[in-house]
């Protein structure tokens, strides 16, 4: 499992209605992209959920690298790059991944939260410990799933959550879920013991 996301941070009286218009328009076009677990059309609303900016971030989990590439190179990314330039697009390696109780249910808000690796960890135990996190996240009341992914450029760990309501059960950058896709949804890998891995 790769998670990947790219963040297009708007002005201030950005009206937020052309994102949303947006998705309604595009969104249904990868409910059947190969090799995309989820794809999340995540924005921020200035002054909601306590965000700070506008900001239209989709977040990925992808089943397969291929899968990913081919969006990336030629496929639907380069309408963002036509429309709003070419942003950076962080990457990260999957580590956790849980169906929550809520699975069935249609996510509408995601949560976001980083934290550093660090240095001087034993990365076996924070690989556990992230697991760990994840499933707690995904026992959660209105939980749809949990994630945890980490890029070890930056040591960076990051927890990835959905849920069916808007108070979810744990802190980080929360985001408007308008829409989605899901076409391998029940393929990514779920989280198991470490001596299973």
């Amino acid at each position: 499992m790769h998670a990947m996301q790219y963040a297009l941070t708007l002005p201030a009286d950005y009206d937020m209605a052309v994102i949303r218009d947006r998705v309604a328009r595009k969104g249904h076009l990868l409910d059947d992209w190969e090799g995309l677990g989820i794809k999340t059309y995540l924005m921020r609303e200035r002054g909601v959920h306590g965000s700070p900016v506008n900001q239209y971030a989709p977040f990925y989990l992808w089943k397969t690298v291929a899968g990913m590439n081919s969006f990336l190179w030629g496929g639907p990314f380069q309408g963002i790059v036509d429309d709003f330039g070419r942003p950076s697009v962080r990457q990260w390696t999957g580590l956790a991944y849980e169906e929550g109780g809520a699975a069935g249910s249609p996510a509408r808000v995601a949560v976001l939260r980083r934290q550093q690796v660090p240095g001087g960890s034993q990365l076996t135990v924070v690989r556990a410990e992230a697991a760990r996190e994840a499933g707690r996240l995904a026992g959660e009341d209105g939980a749809v799933l949990a994630a945890a992914v980490v890029d070890p450029s930056r040591w960076e760990l990051l927890h990835f959550s959905l849920w069916e309501h808007d108070t979810p059960k744990t802190g980080g950058d929360a985001y408007e879920v308008l829409h989605m896709s899901a076409p391998q949804r029940g393929q990514l890998p779920l989280s198991a013991p470490l001596g299973e891995r």
